[in-house]
């Protein structure tokens, strides 16, 4: 089942359940994805967006709603800070889930030993496509990167051959 047919399950589910303010926010998905296919169109084409398009709309909704709440709480309006931090919950059941340190440990030695990386930034890679979809954060891959090559350097002058 595809995000964006399982979004419209949920809003059909929380219609049913009474639950205003998750369908309050699942109507603000839909509409957000729905603003992008009418925007993204060409002559009368329209453009279904697939699920790693509804994901970059998704991260897209959180980052705007994280930056609301930084500023509600500095200018002291709890209550709006409250709703913008509800909606991020259920955005967030919809994002694939982070990479584990350990499955961040092992994209980044793979990904050293199939390049042969040797310096900081070459073993870093993007980590979504061997991770399906799920992402590490960009400073656990280039922190992880950069202990890859420090462990692999030491290895290597342990043996003699750095």
């Amino acid at each position: 089942m595809s995000l964006k047919t399982r979004l419209m399950d949920d809003v059909k589910a929380a219609m049913k359940g009474g639950d205003k303010e998750r369908l309050q926010t699942l109507r603000l998905i839909t509409s957000a994805i729905k603003q992008v296919e009418i925007d993204t169109r060409s002559e009368g084409e329209r453009l279904e967006l697939d699920d790693a398009q509804v994901l970059s709309v998704l991260e897209k909704m959180l980052k705007q709603r994280r930056d609301s709440i930084q500023q509600f709480e500095a200018a002291a309006r709890q209550d709006l800070a409250d709703k913008e931090k509800s909606e991020v919950v259920v955005i967030e059941a919809y994002m694939p889930q982070r990479l584990s340190e350990a499955e961040v440990d092992d994209l980044v030695r793979a990904t050293i030993a199939e390049t042969g990386a040797r310096g900081q930034g070459h073993g870093q890679g993007d980590g979504r496509d061997e991770g399906q979809g799920r992402r590490p954060r960009r400073h656990d891959r280039g922190q992880r990167a950069g202990e890859g090559l420090a462990g692999l350097r030491a290895v290597l002058v342990g043996v003699g051959v750095g």
